[in-house]
């Protein structure tokens, strides 16, 4: 491995992530929020703590409602209760903590307002299923598995959902809806960050049935029903307002990279398709330009894909980093990394992966032939794969979730 490249990446990481904590941006939110009358805290999502917790500090607030990821919650906060769910898959406590929260926000009046905290992850921790969970739990595995990229999986998930698509804004009618949201899509679009709960939807019935039928998604006849039901287009007492996004995280990726003495070339904060392409694209670039002679960082943005083929275990950053390894082998002066700004990259405990052109020879070293890379990388098993070499990057759960960042370094 080399260590000086390994040494700036983790530094390049750190503080890409501390700069797009979301504390500040909460509280500066708040600054130009009209709340009035009974105000009550809803944080949804895996950035739902620290949104809460900063909220918490600057509003006088009746009572509240988190709903995070497992193991997010990081202490107690004042007259808010915290709950703890499934993600990337929804699960019975998603649903049991959906149901807390429409009881709070049951009966209010006009003049209150709901302070809605949303950051990614809410699709999954946030709902009321219309279907039986445990379809709804197999349709998400389904979308998650075929390579349908998140907008997609959301005009599904909007339709099977009782407080998806708008819905919630209707149920807490008349008062008032503050929304204070963490993008974590590409291109901010608000109807689809966390199936947009508060917001009119954009997407149509003609749009999942075509969903539905392009990745061959098996429903019940219940489901196919529920595409028919068009979700709420107008909605008039919710005001949505976005924070961050990863277009502040590669800023921030960059100013590190400058910092350390590298020319930043930032190529893209809107990057899509399938991840294992994205990082041999990474990895083809840096290696084109190995030997000019400066120090360089490519940086790019945005949410891959993966299309699960195997039964390996790993995660879209994991698998970008793994899709460069072969471009850049044997080069002495390259490094690609990718990683996911909440700190946890699929259903794993790592937030992304690093890899470098001594890579395939530590992986030799472990045992792990070129031959076999490769039927671990169609396994989708890049965890193992980088746990071979060190190359896993564990920050554990950050308290953002802005998506996902990836940068070739050439020393």
């Amino acid at each position: 491995m080399n260590y000086k490249l390994r040494s700036d990446a983790d530094k390049i990481i750190k503080q890409a992530i501390g700069a797009v904590m979301p504390e500040e941006a909460v509280v500066r939110a708040l600054e130009d929020a009209e709340l009035t009358g009974n105000i009550y805290i809803v944080a949804v999502g895996k950035a739902a703590y620290s949104m809460a917790k900063a909220a918490s500090e600057h509003v006088s607030y009746k009572k509240g409602i988190v709903i995070t990821k497992y193991g997010h919650v990081k202490g107690e906060l004042a007259d808010i209760v915290c709950y703890e769910a499934g993600h990337p898959v929804l699960d019975e406590n998603s649903v049991k903590a959906t149901e807390k929260v429409l009881e709070l926000v049951a009966g209010l009046i006009s003049e209150d307002t709901v302070l809605f905290l949303l950051s990614g992850g809410g699709s999954a921790l946030f709902e009321k299923p219309l279907v039986d969970l445990p379809e709804l739990q197999d349709i998400t595995g389904q979308l998650l598995a075929c390579g349908a990229d998140i907008n997609e999986i959301n005009t599904i998930r909007k339709r099977l959902s009782g407080v998806k698509g708008g819905r919630f804004a209707e149920i807490a009618a008349p008062a008032k809806v503050y929304s204070i949201i963490l993008s974590d899509i590409v291109g901010d679009p608000l109807d689809m960050i966390a199936s947009g709960p508060t917001v009119p939807d954009s997407s149509t019935c003609e749009m999942a049935k075509e969903i539905v039928k392009k990745y061959g998604i098996k429903l019940s006849e219940e489901a196919e029903k529920l595409l028919e039901a068009e979700t709420p287009k107008e909605i008039d007492n919710a005001t949505n307002v976005v924070i961050g996004s990863v277009k502040e995280l590669c800023k921030a990726a960059g100013q590190c990279c400058e910092k350390l003495g590298y020319r930043t070339v930032f190529l893209t904060d809107r990057v899509m398709g399938e991840a294992r392409e994205v990082g041999r694209m990474l990895g083809e670039i840096a290696y084109s330009h190995a030997c000019d002679g400066e120090k360089t960082a490519y940086i790019l943005g945005g949410e891959t894909v993966v299309h699960l083929k195997g039964n390996g275990l790993g995660g879209r950053n994991q698998e970008i980093a793994c899709g460069a390894t072969t471009a850049i082998a044997g080069l002495e002066n390259v490094a690609v990394f990718s990683v996911g700004s909440d700190g946890t990259d699929g259903p794993t405990d790592a937030a992304g992966g690093y890899v470098d052109g001594d890579t395939m020879k530590s992986l030799a070293d472990a045992g792990i032939s070129f031959a076999r890379f490769e039927q671990m990388l169609e396994d989708n098993d890049c965890y193992h794969i980088l746990d071979a070499c060190e190359g896993l990057i564990k920050t554990g759960p950050t308290g953002t979730n802005v998506n996902d960042f990836s940068v070739a370094l050439i020393g």
